[in-house]
């Protein structure tokens, strides 16, 4: 596997961790609206969320780099 296609990959899988992880935002949402207590510290979910997406930003920028690079050459 090429460092392109693993990079690739890794971008896949927290973004696939990302989709998993809606339903806790979504259920956060509803039990608020309801006035129920939420079973989990959201602000730990949010901040594993934004981790995620942190990583993927990163991830982005040495594919635009590799790209870039590549064009170069």
């Amino acid at each position: 596997m090429s460092e392109r296609e693993r990079i690739e990959q890794e971008i896949r899988d927290l973004e696939c961790d990302l989709t998993a992880s809606d339903y806790k935002v979504i259920k956060y949402t509803e039990y608020t609206a309801a006035g129920k207590a939420v079973p989990y510290d959201i602000n730990e979910v949010y901040a594993e969320r934004q981790a995620k997406r942190d990583r993927i930003n990163e991830l982005q920028a040495a594919l635009d780099a590799m790209d870039k690079q590549e064009a170069e050459d």
